[in-house]
């Protein structure tokens, strides 16, 4: 991280992601959590997070002190592991997606499902209402 006016600016090459605080990711994927959107959308949600103090609260200054800046000069790298977390964050999810998908069929191999909902039987068609009248005699 590179020190410019007493505060450390995350890092400009995303080649440098390692070696920075891992308050940076933190906050980045916290505020992705937030709102699920790209940059620059997710650019203003930080922004947002950090004047209202809502990650760890912690503002503006407390947020510089840990590398994250929102100055120009630090958007690229600010824009780079935005774009990392949200890259990871949607493999993430594209992941339990395809492990949480329901078994196509629940029928033994060989059963054929019925066609009609008659051969299901009396239980399975819609419930039938007998009409009462309440207080006639």
């Amino acid at each position: 991280m590179e020190t410019r006016h007493g505060y450390q600016h995350a890092a400009t090459d995303i080649g440098e992601r390692a070696t920075q605080a891992p308050a940076i990711e933190e906050f980045v994927r916290f505020c992705y959590h937030r709102r699920r959107v790209g940059w620059p959308e997710l650019y203003d949600e930080m922004c947002a997070v950090a004047a209202r103090g809502v990650f760890r609260g912690w503002g503006f200054a407390e947020l510089a002190d840990q590398g994250i800046c929102f100055t120009l000069s630090d958007l690229p790298g600010l824009a780079a592991v935005a774009a990392e977390v949200s890259r990871e964050e949607r493999d993430r999810a594209r992941r339990i997606r395809a492990t949480a998908r329901p078994a196509k069929s629940i029928a033994p191999v060989g059963a054929s499902a019925p066609s009609r909902v008659e051969e299901l039987g009396p239980a399975a068609g819609p419930a039938r209402l007998t009409p009462v009248v309440v207080g006639a005699d």
